[in-house]
């Protein structure tokens, strides 16, 4: 475990305010590959801070599947089943799994993207909960910040969290 500077926290508070104003960008419904390619590894830099770890361990990683990848997936087993047991089947049976191909591609479109994969809003929550975990190691002196940078980082992490839960009550 790493020791967690008063550099790294400060920058840590920059990087927070950074990441909510990034987030605010996108649509809170969807899944965004990228964000989540970006989230990843943040969230194992800082679990690897002891002060943090114990605060933050919990959180998992984001998912970055997307409704495209689910339905392509469906498609293509789709596709090898047809392939290799279409021949065997009679007219009603390939009718019925052309219906049940149809089906599953309807049920995917309409299922909400938060049960397979991190969409924006909870990449918001993930954030915002590390922003209060940062804000209870500030409040608590721990870091010992001069009150010039003290000020500084109280101010990133309080923009940060009232854009997190902005754009999170807005959401609702």
């Amino acid at each position: 475990m790493a020791e967690l500077t008063r550099k790294e926290f400060y920058q840590l508070a920059i990087e927070c305010r950074e990441r909510a104003l990034d987030l605010a960008r996108h649509d809170q419904h969807r899944v965004v590959p990228a964000q989540c390619s970006l989230f990843n590894p943040w969230l194992a830099k800082l679990k690897s801070y002891d002060r943090l770890a114990a605060h933050i361990g919990p959180l998992g990683t984001a998912r970055p599947i997307t409704r495209w990848h689910l339905m392509g997936l469906v498609f293509l087993l789709w596709l090898l089943i047809v392939w290799f047991v279409g021949q065997e089947l009679s007219t009603t049976g390939q009718r019925v799994l052309g219906f049940a191909l149809a089906s599953t591609l309807i049920l995917l479109y309409f299922l909400p993207e938060r049960l397979y994969g991190t969409t924006i809003e909870l990449l918001e929550g993930k954030v915002l909960r590390v922003v209060e975990t940062l804000e209870g190691i500030l409040q608590s002196q721990e870091m010992q910040f001069s009150e010039a940078a003290y000020f500084q980082v109280k101010e990133n992490l309080q923009a940060a969290r009232q854009e997190l839960r902005q754009q999170i009550h807005l959401a609702h």
